[in-house]
C-alpha cells in the first residue's frame, strides 16, 4: 500500500515537472552593473560610492583583532577583551550609519536652495543640462562635485537620460531620486511647466527641512540617554577590570555568564531605546 502511494506521488511529480516544461519562462532582468547590497548603498549614502564594499567588513575584524588583542594583554581575562572587541567590531558601522545620518540631514537642508538655482537657470533661457551643470560652480557646497561630474558626463557625448540616471546614484539621496525622477519625466514627456514644478518643490523641502529639524531636537535626548545607559555599566567594567581580582573573577564561567547576559540586555535596550525614539526614515524608492 506505502509502495504504492509513493509511485503515484512520484508519476504525478513526473507529470508536473513535464508541463512546467512546456511553459514560456519569463525573461530574467539584466543585473545592473552597479552592486545593489545594502552594504553598498550604505557606502554610497555615507558619501563613499569609491569605496569596496568589503572594505567596512575588513575595518570591523581589524578593529575587533586589535581591542581584543590590546585588553587581553591588560586584564589576561578573554571575556572582558571578547565583549569590548564585539563593540570595536560595530564601531565602523555605526561610524557609517552616522555618516549616512548627516549627510542626509545636509542635502536635506542643502535642496531648496540648489532647486532655486536650477529654477533661476531654467527661467533665465538655459537649458536643462546647462542649468544643472551650473550648479557645480554656483551650487551649495555638498553638491557641487556630483554635479561637476554630471557636467563632464554630459560633455564626453553621453545622452542626458544616462547622465541623469549616474547622478542619481552619485547623490544616493531620496531627495535627490525625486528631483532626478522629475526631471526625467520632464524631458520625455516634454512639459513646459518646469518652473511652477521647481517652485513647489522648493517650498516642500524647506517646510520638510524645517519640521525635520524640529523633530530631531527633541528626540536627540532619548538618543543620548540610550547610549548613555549602555556605555556607563561597561566603563566600570572596563575600570573594574584593571584591576587582578576582578579581572581573574570575570574569566571565570560565572563571570563570563554575567558579561555575556549583561551584553545581550544592553544591546536590547540599546536597540528598543532607539527603535522608541527614531524618526521614519525616507527610503530611495526610486533608486
Amino acid at each position: 500500500m506505502t509502495a504504492a502511494v509513493l509511485l503515484g506521488l512520484c508519476l504525478a511529480g513526473g507529470l508536473v515537472l513535464i508541463l512546467c516544461s512546456f511553459w514560456p519562462r519569463q525573461p530574467t532582468a539584466r543585473r545592473s552593473s552597479r552592486p545593489a547590497g545594502l552594504l553598498r548603498r550604505l557606502l554610497d549614502e555615507a558619501g563613499h560610492s569609491g569605496t569596496p564594499a568589503a572594505a567596512p567588513a575588513l575595518a570591523a575584524a581589524g578593529c575587533a583583532l586589535l581591542v581584543f588583542l590590546a585588553l587581553f594583554a591588560l586584564t589576561a581575562a578573554a571575556p572582558i577583551a571578547g565583549c569590548f572587541a564585539l563593540f570595536a567590531a560595530a564601531a565602523p558601522w555605526a561610524t557609517l550609519r552616522w555618516q549616512a545620518r548627516r549627510r542626509r540631514t545636509q542635502l536635506l537642508d542643502v535642496w531648496p536652495d540648489a532647486v532655486d538655482h536650477l529654477r533661476a537657470g531654467v527661467r533665465s533661457g538655459l537649458s536643462l543640462p546647462e542649468s544643472l551643470i551650473r550648479l557645480a560652480s554656483e551650487g551649495p557646497e555638498p553638491l557641487r562635485e556630483p554635479f561637476d561630474e554630471f557636467g563632464r558626463d554630459w560633455r564626453s557625448g553621453q545622452t542626458l537620460q544616462t547622465a541623469l540616471t549616474r547622478l542619481k546614484d552619485r547623490l544616493a539621496d531620496p531627495v535627490g531620486d525625486r528631483i532626478v525622477a522629475a526631471l526625467q519625466i520632464t524631458r520625455e514627456v516634454g512639459g513646459t511647466d518646469l518652473g511652477r514644478l521647481l517652485s513647489t518643490l522648493s517650498a516642500f523641502l524647506r517646510e520638510q527641512a524645517r519640521t525635520r529639524s524640529e523633530l530631531e531636537a527633541r528626540k536627540s535626548w532619548t538618543v543620548n540617554g540610550a547610549r548613555l545607559a549602555v556605555a556607563a555599566p561597561w566603563a566600570v567594567v572596563l575600570l573594574l577590570a584593571t584591576q587582578p581580582a576582578a579581572a581573574q573573577a570575570y574569566a571565570g564561567a560565572t563571570g563570563t555568564f554575567v558579561l555575556g547576559a549583561g551584553l545581550v540586555i544592553s544591546l536590547v535596550c540599546y536597540r528598543l531605546m532607539l527603535r522608541i525614539g527614531a524618526l521614519p526614515q525616507e527610503r530611495r524608492v526610486l533608486a
